[in-house]
């Protein structure tokens, strides 16, 4: 028997999948009570009485010190109003469906005479035992304007609403069948109606797993690397024996042929962790997957993104790092350093979103500072569609009033506008729950600048992000900022995938200066100038720089990089990066 199910998915990947599932809390619903819990109906993703259970269950009406129910019209509404959100394209219902799961909606009720709005919760997220756990297999959801089905191999339930679908494969199949298996099953014609709900995607074999979040290209699936898991609890998660009557429900229907295999196998002993329980230990169990959808969730213009594990544990270690104060009652702060082109600005967004929810820290202000026009510009735009409209301080006397009488929680500013404000006013703000977020904290940070921004909040919590590699000075200034939090390098993010390598070719190009007719264009320019001032224009145009600028140099250096593309990468789809003396020089 062993050797007939050697490849088979449902023998290598989904039943492993599932008992780990069982294990770390999830109850199982074989596809007959799943769909029992649908009202037979194909075409229902929510498992509707689970979902109305568990909303009588987690909200309470606190009102002159006691506590009520909701009233059954309003769990009811509260149910339609989940069920029926009008569908406007995968990405903008999704983003719906988000938003009142993670903010609840507003109810009004009449108690003890008084009738006022209360908010009603769809998932407890402070404390997820609270909430109720299922996975179902072989999921059938009717399609589109059809009567066929899909199947999605594995569906996780939070109260009755589908949160993540795992599509599974066998090791002999790539990881990127069930990447584009779940991407097509997304698409209109298929089954949006489950994917409006879902959170979290995966696709795994024993041997590989990629995870997202709807919408999300091919191209962006990530690795998640666990930093914090201990190996004994991932073990356990494996190798507890399941119930009998567990075993009853999950070894029915098509894979009740399995038992005896999985019986055999759990009788010979412990096996090794692959892969696949190791992403679903570290993405799916209950605590886990919350807090990545409640926590580390953005829509950044339209388009859903997750948290990769070097952001989700960079946050991480700040929130544990700002915790801890000084002598003087002062926050720690620090560096983070994560290499360019691995979300550095997304990863600002989720801090200051998760500084504010944090419950230890009361109502913290936030300040993102830069040191260019373009970064502070693009800071603002990264943090707006993510629904954190910072206030961009335009002027010194603007960020004076933005901060001095508390207008807004969060402001983004150039890092010379400290300087300004203070030469308008003497400004001292001692809170220590003020938080600078510094981008590209490297060189100005340093200077008068940053000793004026300490002067304005001598006991603020300093965060700097830097995405450069560092040198040996720099390094030695950030020990004085706080010392390092977090490192992300470049070797990690091109193993990750995350960036490609970067490729360097040092090139000359050979020139000939015609002295004669340099020295005829030099006498002709500079008639009417005295000898002082000739000697002078002499010597500027002889710097390399200034001759690095003239029109020949620049033709001859543009001829050589036409040709180099040509030869070598034109056709490939890799970019390329100049660099120029000038922004000048660099057009033409």
């Amino acid at each position: 028997m062993t050797r007939g199910f050697r490849f088979n998915e449902k023998y290598l990947s989904q039943i492993p999948a599932l008992q780990q599932l069982i294990n770390l809390g999830f109850e199982y619903l074989p596809p007959d009570q799943a769909l029992a819990a649908r009202q037979g109906k194909a075409g229902n993703v929510l498992l509707e009485e689970v979902l109305r259970e568990q909303l009588r269950e987690i909200n309470r009406i606190h009102h002159k010190g006691r506590d009520y129910l909701f009233s059954e019209e309003n769990i009811q509404s509260a149910v339609q109003k989940l069920k029926n959100v009008k569908y406007d394209g995968l990405l903008k219902t999704n983003e719906a469906i988000h938003e009142l799961l993670t903010l609840g909606m507003a109810l009004e009720q009449t108690v003890e005479g008084d009738t006022r709005s209360f908010n009603l919760r769809y998932v407890d997220w402070g404390d997820w035992r609270n909430n109720r756990f299922h996975v179902a297999a072989e999921f059938s959801v009717e399609r589109t304007r059809s009567t066929e089905t899909a199947r999605p191999d594995i569906v996780l339930f939070v109260n009755g609403i589908p949160f993540a679908v795992i599509e599974c494969k066998s090791p002999k199949v790539e990881v990127e069948q069930a990447i584009s298996q779940s991407i097509r099953n997304q698409r209109d014609e298929y089954v949006p109606k489950l994917f409006i709900y879902t959170q979290i995607v995966l696709g795994v074999n024993k041997n590989a797993a990629r995870y997202a979040t709807v919408g999300t290209l091919a191209k962006f699936w990530s690795l998640w690397k666990e930093r914090q898991d201990k190996e004994a609890a991932m073990a356990q998660s494996i190798h507890r024996t399941l119930p009998d009557e567990t075993k009853d429900a999950l070894f029915s229907g098509e894979f009740a042929t399995a038992r005896r295999f999985f019986d055999t196998l759990e009788a010979e002993g412990v096996r090794e962790i692959t892969e696949q329980d190791r992403a679903i230990y570290s993405l799916c169990r209950p605590e886990r997957l919350l807090e990545l959808v409640y926590k580390f969730t953005v829509f950044d213009g339209g388009i859903k993104k997750i948290a990769r594990y070097q952001q989700y544990f960079a946050i991480q270690r700040i929130l544990t790092h700002v915790k801890q104060r000084d002598t003087e009652g002062r926050r720690r702060g620090g560096i983070v350093w994560h290499t360019q082109g691995s979300g550095k600005s997304l990863t600002m967004v989720m801090l200051a979103r998760a500084l504010a929810q944090e419950p230890d820290i009361h109502n913290p202000r936030i300040v993102l500072v830069t040191d260019r026009k373009d970064l502070d510009k693009q800071l603002k735009e990264t943090f707006a569609p993510c629904d954190m409209a910072p206030q961009r301080a335009r002027t010194g006397r603007d960020l004076l009033e933005l901060v001095s009488d508390k207008k807004a929680d969060l402001v983004t500013t150039l890092v010379h506008k400290f300087d300004k404000a203070l030469n308008v006013k003497k400004y001292r703000d001692e809170s220590p729950d003020i938080f600078m977020l510094i981008d590209e904290s490297h060189r100005t940070q340093f200077g008068n600048f940053a000793a004026r921004m300490r002067q304005m909040f001598p006991n603020a919590c300093y965060l700097g992000f830097t995405g450069t590699p560092l040198m040996k000075k720099e390094k030695n200034n950030f020990a004085k900022f706080g010392g390092l939090i977090d490192k992300y390098a470049i070797d990690q993010a091109v193993a990750d995938g995350a960036i490609v390598p970067l490729l360097y070719e040092g090139r000359h190009v050979e020139m000939e200066q015609n002295e004669k007719a340099v020295d005829l264009w030099f006498s002709r320019h500079t008639q009417g100038l005295t000898d002082a001032q000739r000697a002078d224009l002499k010597k500027k145009y002889a710097r390399a720089e200034m001759l690095n600028k003239t029109d020949q140099v620049i033709y001859m250096r543009a001829f050589d990089i036409s040709e180099h593309f040509r030869a070598n990468w034109q056709g490939t789809g890799y970019k390329a990066q100049l660099v120029a003396p000038s922004k000048a020089a660099a057009l033409k």
